[in-house]
């Protein structure tokens, strides 16, 4: 069997969409399974629709998520080059034998021209109008026109596109490896251009040119290319290569299941569809990426993993190289899959919970300028490790861990009246004597002083550890409370013990 080979060939057209990186991480972790090669490929034959920085974006992406390409733009290799645009001649010689073999013609028809065929054709009820078998007959282009008026057309340089040649009356059949076999007649097909007048192919005629030249083996896409692949294939048999192995991607849905992500749809649920940041460069518009809004790279890979693949059973937390071992085609689910953007907090989460704990020292004493003047190392680690299970992102540390660094200045009046009972200060004032008492200002010591004095009363422990938290951290929940105390310390917890007391003798 030959080396599997496959791509990822995105058009420079903004910044890359998060369902785009799927299909990406779809074809590495393929490549990497079956030990063979992942190409990064631009097809930017599309020129009006370039935008400045799209392909710095996409490699900066790719450098964040440690998706590696094995050949490709800025990489190289022998099947280049790797964009489009500068395979230019290659193009020119395919679409020749195409010209040839009577397998492609040239169309001269305008704008205005094509407009009045479909208008016909809508008039004359056509279900679908196209340019097609049957209408093409009736258009301006080298098979309706006499060989000399041709040859003056294109002398004169008079703009012309040149369209694949459909039959009539065949059916083209395909197995995709999530979909299955699929069956397609060829007269619900049209005449697609494959090469603009100004020497540029689109993409249809460009993919499979370098699809074959670059050996690819296996086709992964996105699902919305599953209408033009019967068009691929055609050109694989008009040019007699074989064909590459199709596996068409489910679409990413919205969170409602309704319709395919998009931006405007993230935006108004609040959360990003790009991997990084992006400027656009002529509106000044930004976007804010899953880099900036907080989340680790490995979380988002094994999120973007499981989004329509799964191993099988109830695993959700994979390294890369344990998606690696797992992936298969044969996993993917062909129904389109909603985007949970929960399900991504949640793996992010997971991930934060596995970090080295200097990780998030560090953070405290970059974000807080009094951490390590209040607190040793030691304690600061403590107090992270109190609290890391509590995080969604990093950033989360700075407000979870507020109440380590400034005392209570007031207390929440609901919380007070909902808290407040005829047992809370009195029993309070114990727990303060007791506090003051301990030798041993240590979590285990803490817990038994104030849970001794709680039993001594015959109170239930909900109806004091509660106003013992607000008026030591000024929350009404949180982590344990002994431990908390522990690392604030005996003086400070005192402090904040009496200030309430005070406020509510």
């Amino acid at each position: 069997m030959n080396k599997i080979r496959v791509r990822f060939a995105p058009s420079p057209t903004g910044p890359q969409h998060i369902g785009g990186i799927r299909t990406a991480l779809y074809n590495y972790l393929f490549a990497k399974k079956n030990r063979g090669d992942f190409i990064l490929r631009i097809e930017d034959t599309d020129q009006k629709r370039f935008v400045e920085g799209s392909q710095k974006y996409l490699l900066k992406a790719f450098e964040w998520l440690n998706i590696k390409p094995d050949e490709g733009i800025n990489i190289g290799g022998k099947y280049g080059p790797y964009k489009q645009s500068e395979r230019k001649d290659i193009y020119k010689k395919y679409i020749d034998i195409l010209l040839k073999k009577d397998l492609a013609y040239y169309a001269f028809d305008t704008p205005q021209e094509l407009d009045e065929m479909r208008k016909r054709l809508q008039e004359a009820k056509v279900a679908a109008p196209q340019y097609n078998a049957v209408s093409r007959m009736t258009m301006k282009n080298s098979l309706t026109l006499p060989k000399d008026e041709v040859e003056q057309k294109l002398n004169s340089g008079e703009k012309y596109v040149i369209r694949i040649k459909v039959p009539q009356k065949q059916s083209i059949k395909f197995k995709d490896e999530i979909r299955g076999w699929i069956n397609i007649k060829t007269d619900v097909l049209d005449d697609k251009v494959l090469m603009k007048s100004d020497g540029m192919p689109t993409y249809h005629f460009a993919n499979v040119v370098d699809d074959h030249l670059m050996k690819i083996t296996h086709v992964i896409r996105g699902e919305e290319w599953l209408p033009s692949t019967p068009i691929h294939i055609l050109l694989y048999k008009y040019f007699e290569w074989e064909e590459p192995v199709f596996a068409h991607l489910p679409l990413i849905l919205k969170p409602d299941g309704v319709g395919k992500l998009s931006k405007r749809a993230a935006d108004q649920a609040g959360f990003p569809v790009f991997p990084l940041n992006w400027i656009d460069p002529e509106t000044k518009e930004k976007s804010e990426g899953f880099k900036e809004s907080g989340y680790l790279p490995e979380a988002i890979i094994n999120f973007l993993a499981m989004l329509g693949w799964s191993p099988g059973d109830n695993r959700e937390l994979f390294t890369i190289d344990q998606l690696i071992k797992e992936f298969s085609l044969e996993r993917i689910n062909k129904a389109g899959v909603k985007f949970d953007i929960k399900k991504v907090n949640w793996f992010n989460q997971e991930y934060l919970k596995r970090k080295e704990p200097i990780i998030f020292v560090n953070y405290l004493k970059t974000k807080i300028p009094t951490a390590k003047e209040k607190y040793s190392d030691k304690l600061l680690e403590e107090i992270c490790d109190l609290l890391k299970d509590r995080l969604i992102f990093l950033k989360d540390l700075i407000s979870e861990t507020k109440f380590f660094f400034k005392k209570p200045i007031s207390y929440d009046k609901k919380l007070i009246k909902k808290l407040l009972n005829e047992d809370s200060i009195p029993t309070l004032m114990k727990i303060a004597d007791a506090f003051d008492s301990l030798t041993f200002f240590e979590a285990p010591y803490i817990k038994e002083a104030f849970l001794k004095i709680i039993e001594d009363k015959e109170l239930k422990l909900g109806k004091i550890l509660p106003v013992l938290r607000l008026a030591i951290t000024g929350l009404g929940s949180g982590p344990d409370l002994s431990k908390v105390i522990y690392i604030l310390g005996k003086k400070e917890s005192l402090e904040r013990l009496d200030k309430f007391l005070d406020s509510y003798k």
